[in-house]
């Protein structure tokens, strides 16, 4: 078993390649090679054959050479983040769609070779107006390029599935948090960081309002439907190769609340409240809450609660203690 994971630098590639070392297997097979990309070259595991290696997938050769030795499963996780998207437009596309189509190009120009393709999508592919929960049958309409590169992505992996040149899924993966490191650049960051850093004895910055309602998934479970979307029979997904997950439906007073709880109102008063119109403006047209009835059915599971989300950060990033 050959696994490729493009984005193998970030934080979620990262703890991919963790657990598919720890476990040696998958799809019953024992894990033979991994190949790693990033922009920043990854750091492949002491004793596993194959490579870590830099390269930009919005490069039009870099896409056929990552696919030439056939592997067997493809974790695409490589993009730009929502807010870096939504500010440069030309690299949002360039990376986020057109990395997307030249890997889908490479994949379909070989003979003989369709690999299970696992494509990191997100619920910003939807945009208001919303309904309160969000089903199944509810049709994407984003309001931001990173919802629309992500969209599109969707829908070339559901044609070249249908097409039998790839064996693909789309995973609209919920916002994720705990985040563990710094703060990157996604409009999303202050979901993570108002929890972070308190935990850590830190000051945090919230920019929206405490009613402000989002759906969340740890880091752990974002693996986990990596994992399990890898492994599962596709034959039963039909035409629509893209699923909305499961999570916690929370806003942000039920964060700070469950930070009360768990580690005390000490870490939740270290939350600053400064008003930032642009992030706000962002996060107002994203869903709120889904009934992913699909991928539930399909065995996909995230945490309970945000207290559980924040226990999995705390056992998972600050080895049990908080700061």
């Amino acid at each position: 078993m050959h696994i490729l994971i493009t984005g193998a630098a970030g934080m979620i590639g990262r703890k991919l390649t963790e657990a598919l070392v720890a476990r040696g297997t998958l799809r019953g097979e024992p894990i033979s090679a991994m190949t790693l990309v990033d922009v920043v070259a990854p750091v492949l595991p002491d004793g596993i054959p194959g490579a870590a290696l830099a390269a930009d997938l919005s490069d039009p050769a870099a896409a056929p050479a990552l696919t030439e030795a056939r592997p067997d499963v493809i974790f695409h996780l490589a993009a730009i983040v929502s807010g870096e998207a939504e500010a440069d437009t030309a690299k949002g596309y360039a990376v986020n769609l057109q990395g997307t189509i030249s890997l889908c190009e490479a994949i379909a120009a070989q003979d003989d070779y369709a690999p299970r393709l696992v494509f990191t999508s997100s619920i910003a592919v939807f945009g208001v107006p919303l309904p309160q929960v969000i089903g199944d049958d509810v049709q994407p309409k984003p309001l931001t390029s990173y919802g629309t590169q992500k969209l599109m992505g969707e829908l070339l992996i559901n044609d070249l599935s249908r097409k039998g040149l790839l064996d693909g899924i789309s995973l609209r993966l919920p916002t994720i948090c705990i985040r563990p490191g710094k703060p990157n650049a996604a409009a999303s960051g202050f979901y993570s960081s108002i929890l972070r850093e308190p935990l850590a004895g830190q000051r945090a910055t919230l920019p929206v309002s405490e009613d402000t309602r989002h759906w969340f998934a740890s880091p752990r479970a974002a693996v986990g439907f990596l994992i399990h979307a890898a492994e599962l029979d596709t034959s039963g997904l039909g035409q629509d190769r893209a699923l909305n997950l499961p999570g916690v439906d929370a806003t942000v007073g039920d964060e700070i609340a469950a930070l009360a709880r768990v580690a005390g109102t000490e870490a939740a008063a270290r939350i600053d409240r400064v008003a930032d119109p642009a992030v706000a403006a962002i996060v107002a047209g994203w869903p709120q809450a889904f009934d992913p009835v699909r991928a539930r059915a399909l065995g996909f599971k995230a945490e309970p609660n945000m207290d559980t989300i924040i226990r999995v950060h705390i056992e998972d990033e600050l080895d049990g203690q908080i700061g």
